[in-house]
């Protein structure tokens, strides 16, 4: 729904400098469309690229009543609070922004687009747009995205939140950039949001979230040389369901493994351990093969997420990666995806 022409502000409270906001971030780092104000009462006024790390010259203000001196047309929600419901204050925002004429963009599970307070605020020209809603027409998986001919890059994760989106995005921009027919596969609100063809995985019915992958790789995997699939949560998180449908529907040809470096602990369930990486990789290639019902898929390179590291440290630390599991490392934002684009073939 979104255009070139609208003007977005992002609801962005208490997540410009926390992985609540990873939504928010991402549409900041890689969103064409032009995003006037940023929302967020812990950093109003100050600079979002001293923050972030973004090249955005963007205003941080602490209200949605303050974003309208920017006159956005569309607020949209880049944070996902615990709960995946936005705190009482903060809802009230939302009604203000809708009754000042502005559209409402909605990656929570929460639903907007039917809430009759919100409908009632609605003028013509308006929309409530509900990101993670099941589509129409989905049957469960038949293994049949193994019949492509095109490379199939899965990215899989340590923990949930550690940059899985963000790196497909890279290398799929690596990829246009040598010339390759790439196509990214957008599987939750955030690539949604950013106008990438795909599904919310997370909003679909277990049965048929294979089904559903596999359908948008069998879409486009006989026009392109290669797509990439946006990963989803973790199997050494024990809230995580996303993984296994991803692998069973893109039937993928290689994986990537992101993760945070320096992480030793799930970041929702300190009590769990997060495995050495050459463990992480043995289980990955292992139930992604299922004992040789599928393909023998390995893990071809590793994807650091150092963003909390000084350029120095996070050197030290890709070359620390490499040596302990033989594979090309890199931070593919902070350094360029090459590597593990070589690494594909």
């Amino acid at each position: 729904m979104l255009t070139a022409n609208n003007r977005v502000a992002i609801l962005l409270h208490e997540g410009t400098q926390s992985s609540r906001g990873k939504t928010g971030i991402s549409l900041l780092r890689y969103s064409d469309i032009p995003i006037v104000a940023v929302i967020d009462y812990e950093s109003a006024g100050k600079s979002l690229p001293a923050l972030t790390g973004i090249p955005r010259d963007i205003p941080i203000v602490d209200s949605v009543q303050a974003a309208l001196a920017y006159a956005p047309d569309v607020l949209t929600i880049g944070i996902a609070p615990s709960g995946g419901a936005l705190p009482a204050a903060w809802w009230q925002e939302v009604k203000q922004g809708v009754a000042a004429g502005l559209s409402v963009v909605n990656g929570l599970h929460t639903p907007m687009s039917t809430d009759p307070e919100l409908t009632a605020l609605v003028q013509p020209g308006q929309w409530l747009w509900d990101v993670r809603r099941e589509p129409e027409g989905l049957t469960v998986g038949s293994g049949k995205a193994r019949s492509l001919l095109c490379k199939r890059v899965l990215t899989v994760g340590t923990d949930m939140s550690v940059g899985k989106m963000s790196t497909s995005l890279e290398l799929h921009k690596v990829c246009q950039q040598r010339g390759w027919r790439s196509h990214f596969v957008a599987t939750g609100q955030t690539g949604l949001m950013l106008g990438h063809p795909g599904i919310p995985l997370d909003a679909i019915r277990v049965d048929f979230a294979a089904g559903a992958v596999e359908q948008q790789v069998m879409r486009y995997g006989a026009d392109h040389d290669i797509v990439h699939i946006e990963g989803q949560g973790s199997l050494m998180n024990p809230a995580s369901t996303a993984t296994l449908p991803l692998m069973r529907g893109s039937q993928p040809t290689h994986l990537v493994l992101v993760h945070r470096a320096g992480q030793t602990q799930i970041k929702s369930f300190p009590d769990f351990t997060i495995p050495s990486l050459p463990d992480a990789i043995q289980v990955y290639e292992t139930v992604v093969r299922a004992g040789g019902t599928f393909a023998s898929t390995k893990v071809v390179a590793i994807a650091l997420n150092t963003f909390h590291l000084s350029e120095t440290a996070a050197q030290e630390a890709i070359a620390q990666v490499q040596q302990e599991t033989g594979l090309p490392c890199t931070d593919a934002i902070r350094f360029g995806a090459e590597p593990i684009v070589d690494a594909l073939g």
